[in-house]
């Protein structure tokens, strides 16, 4: 009896189906040399059934007409966007760095063709495709840049600061916290610790409703006039008590009044804060007119901004047109920690 013969493109194929396990071995390495004997047939094989890449990769080469894998390869480098590293600025000091993105081809092509899309609809209407990205995190971070004062988040980053200092204006405190709420935003309330050891209850409520709580030091003395030791010493005494009234973790520290010096930046930065400055101010300790600081906001708001208010009667009755401002121009309200943060944030709100 003759023996059988396969011809060499059909013993590939059968040798590559026993061995999805085909990475491994002498058997792969008998594969690689005959698929380099007989070019054609390795072709052929190379085409989905070889296993060295993830299965929905091969998928995405391999599609009913293969163009759809094709073109989110194709359109998957249009949308890449690389990482900004943190920076020391000479006007602003210390600038968060921010995280690129790449889309997850392989992710992607699963829910893409879950949804039935094809390769013409897709280039019809790109946006229409269930994209996933993965965050690319930059090469240099904040915590690696040496410790200074941070004065805005990065301005690729559409999201804002909303920041209270808080020493004195209880009675404006219930209207804004509701504001808030009704505006759906989180804020960062930096607190005086001679205020908190005062205002225990006030100070539950902040928390409760989730906002960020911060350090404002404990007597708003201006830092720069006083000693290393009485630097320390007004931090510190901040940082026990919210841990102690409202187990806070804080991790950054607004000078009382903006005054500081490069002792104070590092002594922070020696408690595991950073020293955060504004954007802009809203004054409104003056108690300007609230339309007049509204205005201000509107004009001068951008991403990355830090706005610093006080509970006052301006703010009490400017923050909603504050919050309003920022979100017509496409940006998204919250604590200070977010906007410092790389997380990557798109207009409107959305990530990635």
């Amino acid at each position: 009896m003759s023996k059988l013969r396969w011809p060499p493109a059909a013993m590939l194929v059968v040798l590559a189906l026993l061995l999805g396990a085909g990475r491994y071995g002498p058997l792969r390495a008998y594969v690689e040399s005959a698929k380099a004997a007989h070019p054609g047939a390795a072709a052929y094989a190379e085409s989905g059934i070889f296993g060295d890449k993830p299965g929905t990769e091969k998928q995405a080469e391999g599609d009913a007409d293969g163009k759809l894998g094709q073109w989110l390869k194709a359109e998957a480098g249009k949308r890449a966007v690389a990482p900004v590293d943190a920076v020391i600025d000479r006007v602003w000091k210390a600038i968060p760095g921010y995280n690129g993105r790449e889309v997850d081809v392989e992710a992607t092509y699963g829910k893409a063709k879950a949804a039935g899309l094809t390769a013409e609809a897709a280039a019809a209407a790109p946006d229409a495709v269930p994209w996933v990205y993965r965050e690319i995190a930059p090469k240099v971070s904040l915590r690696d840049l040496q410790p200074s004062p941070v004065y805005r988040g990065n301005p690729k980053k559409p999201a804002v600061g909303i920041m209270i200092n808080v020493a004195w204006g209880n009675e404006y405190l219930p209207s804004i916290l509701n504001t808030l709420d009704a505006e759906r935003v989180k804020a960062t309330f930096f607190l005086d610790g001679s205020w908190l050891s005062k205002n225990k209850e006030a100070a539950e409520e902040i928390k409760r409703r989730g906002h960020e709580i911060s350090n404002h030091a404990y007597s708003h003395k201006n830092m720069s006039t006083i000693s290393d030791a009485k630097q320390l010493e007004e931090i510190s005494k901040t940082q026990s008590l919210l841990k102690a009234t409202l187990g806070v973790d804080n991790r950054l520290f607004a000078p009382p009044s903006g005054d500081f010096d490069k002792r104070t930046v590092r002594i922070a930065a020696g408690l595991g804060l950073t020293t955060v400055m504004w954007t802009l101010d809203t004054v409104d300790w003056k108690l300007p007119p609230a339309y007049e600081v509204v205005a201000k906001i509107k004009a001068n708001v951008a991403p990355g901004t830090l706005i610093l208010m006080h509970p006052t009667s301006t703010t009490e009755q400017a923050l909603k047109g504050i919050i309003r401002a920022a979100k017509n121009k496409g940006l998204v309200p919250g604590p200070v920690s977010e906007v410092l943060s790389e997380r990557r944030l798109e207009a409107g709100g959305s990530g990635k």
